[in-house]
C-alpha cells in the first residue's frame, strides 16, 4: 500500500490590504461574507472554507509607488 499524504486543496490567497473579505467563492454554494483582517498578522484562515489569506507589501504598493 502506498501511503503519501493527499495534496492540500485549500487555497492560498496572496492579497496586498490588511482586510479580505471571504465568501468561499462558488456563488450560492459558498458561504456568509466574512471579513478577516491581518492588522496583527501575516496571514489569516477563513472558518468557514479554510482559504489562507496572506498579505503580501509588494501587492499593497499604489500607483505612485507608495504602500497604502
Amino acid at each position: 500500500m502506498n501511503s503519501t499524504a493527499p495534496a492540500s486543496t485549500f487555497e492560498t490567497i496572496r492579497i496586498g490590504s490588511r482586510k479580505a473579505a471571504c465568501d468561499g467563492g462558488g456563488g450560492a454554494l459558498g458561504h456568509p461574507r466574512v471579513f478577516l483582517s491581518l492588522a496583527a498578522v501575516a496571514e489569516v484562515v477563513c472558518p468557514y472554507c479554510s482559504r489562507t489569506y496572506v498579505y503580501d507589501a509588494a501587492l499593497a504598493l499604489s500607483a505612485d509607488g507608495h504602500e497604502h
